[in-house]
């Protein structure tokens, strides 16, 4: 399933919106269905999250001062000024805001390890990328949409979705982590949970045993990651595609935001590597950061919006689909734009 995960997503895409269009009827379960599954999902995905490597991550100087300055300085500009183009209508202008602002800390290590780069460096730099998109993340809506939409959002089911969709999850993963550390520890290998590799959906490989409930907990998300985020995706497509059919025209004009962010994004990130003299493996690291997004953690604040926003959460399912697409090119050509003989001074 890894291997085909792309695959596996599309047809979890297809599969949820025929389900949608031939059964309106199982749109209400599959809403229903929606918020227990993400909430797996983003449990799973935040358990990959090597937050005990937080020392390591910063002391990579480099590396993740290149990352934090083109995620959170040189993006937001380029955002906003594709965001103008969506500027007249509400929901595509938050829901574009909302997915383009928030650098992904999953899969991209999927993508990044397929063409080469050092993906074990982006998963030592993903607690810090996640902590500063949560911070940052209100600061940059209050500025580009302004205090007058800000306003008109009831800050009750957003708040609700934030704690009980990101922070339980995060804050239970973390518990995870710790609990899977001690048995670690208590077997003569303290560092089992955080060691490294490129596994599925982009998150590291903790190196788990077979025994302690923690490690197996750690072991059996793993395992699950995939159907997760398949089932994610087809109850989300599946639910809202009736509703929507009648926006198609709307969320059409946010794809070629979409196409434009993962084409500027590649100068831009070969652009911000060279100052910081990185190797190949890093600087394709560097661009797979800046281009790739966190539409899964996002997407229950989408979704907790008020009703004139609704649509937000399609334009946030929107992006997804069209960076699968672009994941796959990058794969493809990205290694033929970073020359392998370039090392690290």
């Amino acid at each position: 399933m890894e291997r085909r995960q792309i695959g596996l997503y599309l047809a979890a895409i297809v599969a949820g919106g025929a389900a949608g269009f031939l059964a309106p009827g199982t749109a209400a379960a599959m809403e229903l269905a929606i918020n227990p599954v993400l909430g797996l999902l983003l449990y799973a995905t935040f358990l990959g999250i090597p937050f005990a490597s937080l020392g390591r991550a910063v002391r990579d100087v480099r590396f993740m001062a290149t990352v934090l300055v083109l995620n959170f300085a040189v993006v937001p500009l380029v955002v906003f000024g594709l965001s103008r183009f969506v500027a007249g209508d509400q929901a595509l202008l938050v829901g574009v805001l909302l997915v383009l602002l928030t650098p992904c800390i999953d899969y991209v290590m999927v993508f990044s390890g397929l063409a080469g780069g050092a993906s074990d460096r982006l998963l030592a730099a993903s607690p810090v990328l996640m902590l500063g998109q949560m911070i940052l993340l209100p600061l940059y809506l209050l500025v580009f949409v302004g205090p007058e939409l800000v306003s008109v959002i009831d800050p009750a089911p957003f708040v609700q979705a934030l704690v009980g969709l990101i922070m339980a999850p995060l804050a239970l993963a973390t518990l995870t982590q710790w609990f899977a550390r001690r048995e670690g520890g208590r077997e003569g290998d303290p560092s089992a949970v955080g060691r490294s590799g490129v596994g599925r959906k982009g998150v590291g490989r903790t190196g788990v045993g077979r025994s302690g409930v923690g490690r197996k907990v750690v072991t059996a998300m793993q395992a699950l990651m995939v159907p997760l985020m398949m089932a994610t995706l087809a109850v989300v497509v599946g639910s809202q595609i009736v509703g929507v059919r009648q926006e198609l025209g709307a969320l059409m004009a946010v794809v070629p935001l979409y196409a434009a962010f993962l084409v500027v994004m590649v100068p831009l990130g070969l652009l911000a590597a060279r100052p910081a003299r990185l190797d190949a493996p890093s600087t394709l690291a560097v661009v797979f950061s800046g281009a790739t997004r966190n539409s899964l953690v996002v997407l229950p604040l989408a979704l907790a919006l008020p009703e004139p926003l609704a649509l937000a959460a399609l334009v946030v399912v929107t992006q997804t689909l069209v960076e699968l697409v672009g994941m796959v090119a990058y794969v493809r050509f990205l290694p033929l734009l970073v020359p392998a003989r370039k090392t690290a001074v």
